[in-house]
């Protein structure tokens, strides 16, 4: 100890003469005496030497009193063996196959709007009528015209069943007849289409034009009807998953905005790859008792796509890679006590959830893997364990 004393008290008078030192040095630099300078120099490697020794001295010293001063500490995790399911995590967008905005068939005024929104309405129920400029009358004249013919064609044909007249009078009359009535059925075709009907059961969303407007044919939107029983989730899948979602994988949802999740299954996967970014689409029901869901809706989704029942989990950030893109992890061997020995291990890495990678090979159950410390050990150096996190 009276040693290392004594090593320290040069250490500090050496110190102190720094300033008298760097004087001297700048004087002797500028005097341009090689002489001169070539022996400053060598005096100053000899205390370096000297100093050299002198640390050393009393690292050793340090070690002797204190060994565990610059092993690293670390703590652990040990590899387990559980059931790994894989899930691909993508975002959607509710949507329903019966969301129809109307339009009219025919130009006009638009005379009535019968329901209002928030209404419900059943498949064909009257919902609107344009003016129908007169189609009315004219309908009601052609039937005239039409009964006229009728009455006409069924007295030449009883003549003609008796062999009375000539059978051009009795085509003329046919044809007369049939003439007028095709007549008629167009007009009520054409009337037809001023009378705007629900194509599907379901809700009026909104009345988008006011009663009294003038309307064009397939142009005005009138009513927006939706029903929101037959709801579906779409999204798109990249190409690689095409072997592994499939019609019938289970999907959990998640609404963030309601705050609501749900299970679902994918109803149905498309046959076509959308050359521009690799991907098909998928469908997947959405049950909707409560009416909450609402097409355009976000959906979160999580589709398992792969099971490992046992599969070994690593956090991600204890993994290194060596100069050939091996990966490695630090193990422990040799333990005694509260120290042990690190050992590099190559691995071969899976698939990744969250923060946690499946590792395929090179590590075993119960081995403990260097956890917090494992970017500053080497391979062969004695570490001491301050912590085991099971």
């Amino acid at each position: 100890m009276k040693n290392i004393f004594s090593l320290l008290l040069i250490t500090v008078l050496i110190t102190s003469c720094g300033g008298d030192k760097n004087e001297s040095i700048e004087s002797v630099v500028a005097s341009d005496n090689a002489e001169a300078i070539q022996k400053k120099k060598d005096e100053l490697v000899n205390e370096q030497q000297a100093l050299a020794v002198q640390i050393k001295q009393l690292d050793d010293k340090l070690k002797q009193i204190n060994p565990d001063r610059n092993i690293p500490l670390i703590t652990t995790i040990e590899a387990k063996a559980k059931e790994f399911k894989h899930y691909l995590e993508l975002q959607g967008s509710v949507e329903t196959k019966q969301n129809i905005v109307l339009t009219p068939e025919m130009p006009g005024i638009l005379t009535k709007v019968y329901v209002k929104e928030g209404d419900k309405v059943s498949k064909g129920q009257l919902l609107a009528k344009i003016d129908d400029g007169g189609l009315s009358q004219q309908i009601s004249s052609a039937q005239i015209q039409a009964d006229l013919a009728k009455t006409t064609y069924d007295r030449q044909k009883r003549l003609w069943d008796q062999k009375i007249g000539s059978e051009i009078q009795f085509l003329q009359t046919k044809s007369s007849y049939e003439s007028s009535q095709e007549m008629v059925n167009q007009l009520k075709q054409q009337l037809g289409k001023s009378i705007v009907r629900a194509p599907f059961s379901g809700v009026v969303d909104d009345v988008i034009t006011e009663q009294g407007s003038v309307v064009a044919a397939g142009q005005s939107q009138l009513i927006r009807i939706v029903n929101l029983s037959d709801m579906y989730i779409q999204t798109d899948i990249p190409e690689s998953y095409i072997t592994s979602i499939t019609e019938g994988k289970v999907v959990e949802v998640l609404f963030p905005i309601l705050g609501k999740s749900l299970t679902s299954k994918v109803r149905q996967t498309g046959n076509f790859i959308n050359p521009a970014n690799r991907t098909f689409k998928v469908e997947i029901d959405v049950p909707n008792k409560d009416k909450t869901i609402k097409p355009n809706l976000t959906a979160r989704l999580k589709i398992n796509d792969y099971i490992n029942e046992n599969a070994i989990l690593i956090p991600q950030s204890i993994i290194s890679e060596n100069a050939n893109g091996d990966q490695y992890v630090y193990i422990l061997t040799d333990k005694k006590e509260d120290k042990a020995v690190a050992k590099q291990v190559i691995i071969k890495t899976g698939k990744t959830q969250g923060d946690q990678i499946e590792v395929l090979s090179g590590l075993e159950g119960s081995t403990q893997i260097i956890k917090e410390g494992a970017r500053s050990v080497k391979d062969g150096q004695t570490v001491k364990l301050i912590n085991k996190d099971q």
